[in-house]
């Protein structure tokens, strides 16, 4: 390879000595070569053969690469935003004008050395396979979660208080709607089905939820009650809503549910305290409006609200 690059150079050499004896014309008769290759070869020639090799075409800058600026504003708002995470970054430069993607802004990140680029995941050989929905309604996921008890003024613990937080998200549009009350029974449950039915703006046909009494007398170890649907079951048979049951103890299967509520516990009852249920339901509503126009991945970087909004314009 080394003794191939050395005798094209030697042969560049030839042709321009040779054009300077008798004319770059006679050198591009005599040689093959076109007048201006001879012109840039003999353009670049110091006398030394190394002056010949091939310059790299590689441009200096790549046309679509930050600005000066857009770094300048990366590094301000990293640098003042230290513990927020890459996405919740992307937004808010996104309301002060930065009109790159989530992944441009991530590879910048790693170049800038402000952020580690994260270990891929491997798949679970056994993962099943969840059908994606077709349409707003089609499935929505349902499940109760406990408010942290830290989260809960010493007032409300010395009196053994516990509220619980009802969740349902649309596995189409990830729209979530949040309830909360200090009972987690079949009735809290019939309540919020009425409750979610009225709030979202499309026709809800399935509802999916784990095994929990508060949803399903499945799993009792009385025979008689096995049987005997409870209020939340019958209320979804009266609204012509069908109810589907995840398999006992894999609560994976209600994957879009269970994450949302880690997402909960890191952004919003992250270090706060609450002084009754009406505080907790005040404070809620900022963060569930902020959790339905945020965006996410797997809605390609739409936010819940942009994905139902993109479909109705689809059907109409």
């Amino acid at each position: 390879m080394g003794n191939s690059i050395t005798q094209k150079l030697k042969y560049k050499q030839s042709v321009i000595k040779f054009s300077y004896k008798y004319g770059v014309t006679k050198a591009a008769i005599k040689f093959g070569e076109n007048r201006r290759t001879i012109y840039r070869w003999i353009e670049r020639y110091d006398g030394s053969i190394e002056s010949l090799k091939d310059k790299s075409r590689k441009p200096n800058h790549h046309p679509n690469e930050h600005t000066k600026e857009e770094i300048k504003m990366i590094r301000n708002y990293k640098s003042n935003n230290k513990e927020t995470g890459l996405v919740t970054l992307w937004v808010k430069l996104k309301k002060v004008g930065y009109r790159r993607s989530v992944t441009s802004l991530y590879r910048m990140l790693i170049k800038l050395g402000i952020y580690e680029k994260a270990p891929s995941k491997k798949k679970e050989k056994n993962a099943g396979y969840y059908p994606e929905m077709s349409r707003p309604g089609e499935k929505v996921q349902i499940d109760v979660k406990y408010v942290p008890k830290n989260c809960l003024s010493k007032e409300l613990q010395e009196l053994g208080i516990r509220f619980y937080q009802y969740t349902a998200i649309d596995e189409y549009t990830r729209i979530r709607y949040l309830w909360f009350t200090t009972a987690h029974d079949t009735y809290a449950s019939t309540e919020f089905i009425e409750r979610l039915v009225k709030v979202f703006p499309f026709k809800i046909e399935t509802i999916q939820t784990d095994n929990g009494f508060e949803f399903t007398n499945r799993l009792s170890w009385n025979a008689f009650v096995k049987d005997k649907k409870t209020l939340f079951e019958n209320k979804l048979k009266e609204l012509g809503i069908k109810h589907k049951l995840i398999k006992p103890h894999t609560p994976k299967q209600n994957g879009k549910v269970e994450r949302s509520h880690r997402k909960d516990q890191e952004r919003f009852y992250y270090n706060k305290v609450f002084y009754s249920l009406e505080d907790l339901k005040n404070r809620a509503k900022y963060w569930i409006r902020e959790y339905n126009n945020f965006p996410m991945r797997p809605l390609g970087w739409l936010s819940p609200k942009e994905k139902l909004e993109e479909y109705m314009c689809k059907v109409k």
